[in-house]
């Protein structure tokens, strides 16, 4: 993806009419427009590794905030990576009405830590977290979050390197201070979509199919005594 600054200050962006990302403020992912872009001859001048460029949300107009790191500079333009970083990123949120009290508080700062950007935190909390998952679920517990993780990762066809932090991060408990891994951001990304999976399967699931069955007992019993008063009355 080709992103520069040309010597009249001109700001390209190859794919500027599909790019988008999801809003921090309206949390919509919506297509982007840039607004506030760097000067060629300020870039010239400084040379700074990074240029940040302010977008607007075509969805609720607010500004979105990207750092890019610059590639190359050059006699006609400066060259910007398209690994951009998101310096206000949306507030990552779930279902937590299920959750035993202290598997939310944790996964609550996990979620925190995420949105953030404070990626190895985040990883450090999913530990914790799914430690109390452990706990919970009693002797099991751990080889039953294993397989679940084994089924997500068919499921998604997740590949092997990013597996391996997944469980690394989560099952790798021995006590090594090393055995949780420096995460890049996409295995961040992997990580929270296996937690979120893990506790939804654990929890949410149980708890709506749960509430589910006693709603409909609770009809039926009603539909029953209903009967049975109607048919004493005409009786």
């Amino acid at each position: 993806m080709s992103i520069y600054v040309d010597h009249d200050d001109g700001f390209h962006h190859a794919h500027a009419q599909h790019f988008a990302v999801v809003c921090p403020s309206c949390s919509v992912l919506s297509h982007l427009s840039a607004v506030s872009t760097p000067r060629y001859a300020e870039l010239m001048r400084y040379r700074p590794k990074d240029a940040g460029v302010v977008y607007r949300c075509d969805n609720c107009n607010s500004p979105v905030f990207l750092r890019y790191p610059v590639k190359a500079y050059r006699e006609d333009r400066v060259e910007l990576s398209s690994n951009y970083v998101e310096l206000e990123r949306p507030r990552e949120t779930f279902e937590f009405t299920y959750l035993p009290e202290d598997v939310e508080t944790l996964f609550r700062e996990a979620l925190d830590c995420f949105s953030a950007n404070a990626i190895n935190a985040f990883a450090s909390m999913c530990r914790r977290t799914v430690q109390r998952i452990f706990e919970d679920l009693g002797e099991t517990g751990k080889m039953k979050i294993f397989d679940l993780c084994n089924e997500i990762r068919e499921l998604a066809e997740v590949d092997n390197e990013h597996f391996s932090v997944v469980r690394r991060v989560l099952f790798d408990t021995d006590g090594n201070r090393d055995s949780i891994p420096v995460l890049k951001p996409d295995e961040a990304s992997t990580l929270i979509e296996f937690m979120r999976d893990v506790l939804y399967q654990c929890y949410v699931r149980k708890g709506k199919l749960q509430q589910a069955m006693m709603m409909r007992g609770f009809q039926a019993q009603s539909a029953a005594q209903d009967d049975s008063d109607l048919n004493q009355s005409t009786g």
